[in-house]
């Protein structure tokens, strides 16, 4: 028995890159898969449905069961389309992938209101309204006695959990959709549904294409080669979290790749300084504090440069 037997789930983004390696091993793990993608260009112009359509085909090809969905995730009235095309098609939903992303690359002073929200639309927004419709279907089976145990399974990307020149729309919203899951788990536990995030570290069409100083980083491999950069490293934690076998892991973040999986943490108290019971700080006595006792928890901060030359 295939670890995803029986399971329905969406894959948005699935075209290529991650979201095509996840759809496929999903299918090739026994799951049903809706294959969503709006097929447009890196910057989130234009519009095809080859690449939705060239997964359905491959997943056809070994067997297994699947159908395209073209629906826009930036549309709350389109996402609950793709719900509604998985329970149309297959009966049921239980796991939702968050993957549908693009780039629009600026430093802070050059980035246009457009490029933010563009930005911002498709991997906040989108990552809202379909964790919202899902989750409302699943809230709505588990008090009918319809137990589908959901997943929910956000993008993150280390362009947001440690930041990145140039990416102040990207990575603030990928920095959102991981603390997203984490509020997520917490409403959505008692039904017995996880939310997790993956920050994924692999060679795509946003991270070569649309970031050209990362293609130094992620060399192309020669025939015969190993690729440690293959997006098919990110796909078995996908498939693992979204089983049966991770009903205990809720509300993680977990950078994975190059056939590593690590586990992240965010936002914690590294250290403190308290005023005297029944006083005010002074600003200056504050400061004083603050750089003598502080900094004593401060620690090097990683960088995206170090995590993809990890194990050279």
């Amino acid at each position: 028995m295939a670890l995803l037997d029986g399971k329905v789930v969406i894959v948005t983004g699935a075209g290529r890159g991650i979201g095509r390696e996840e759809a496929l091993l999903l299918a090739k793990q026994g799951a049903k898969v809706v294959v969503n993608d709006l097929g447009g260009h890196f910057d989130g112009t234009g519009q095809s449905r080859s690449p939705a359509e060239d997964v359905i085909k491959d997943i056809r090809g070994f067997g297994g069961e699947a159908v395209a969905n073209f629906e826009s995730v930036t549309d709350f009235k389109s996402a609950k389309r793709i719900v509604e095309c998985a329970l149309d098609n297959f009966g049921k939903l239980n796991i939702v992938v968050n993957n549908a992303g693009i780039l629009r690359d600026r430093m802070i002073f050059n980035m246009s209101e457009e490029d933010f929200d563009a930005v911002v639309n498709v991997h906040l927004k989108g990552t809202f309204n379909m964790a919202r419709h899902a989750s409302a279907y699943w809230r709505e089976q588990h008090k009918n006695g319809n137990m589908l145990n959901g997943r929910l399974i956000n993008t993150s990307s280390d362009s947001g959990l440690l930041g990145n020149a140039g990416q102040g729309n990207y990575g603030t919203a990928k920095a959102a959709v991981a603390a997203f899951a984490i509020i997520i788990d917490r409403e959505m536990a008692r039904y017995g549904c996880t939310a997790n995030a993956i920050a994924p570290v692999a060679r795509t069409r946003l991270t070569i294409e649309a970031t050209p100083q990362t293609a130094a980083t992620m060399p192309a491999v020669k025939q015969g080669e190993f690729d440690r950069f293959s997006p098919a490293h990110v796909a078995p934690l996908v498939a693992w979290l979204g089983s049966d076998d991770a009903k205990d892991v809720h509300g993680e973040v977990f950078r994975v790749g190059m056939g590593r999986v690590w586990l992240m943490r965010g936002w914690h108290s590294a250290a403190q300084v308290a005023a005297a019971p029944g006083t005010f700080w002074e600003p200056a006595a504050l400061g004083a504090r603050v750089k003598e006792e502080l900094a004593k928890g401060v620690t090097k901060k990683e960088t995206m440069a170090e995590i993809l030359t990890a194990g050279r």
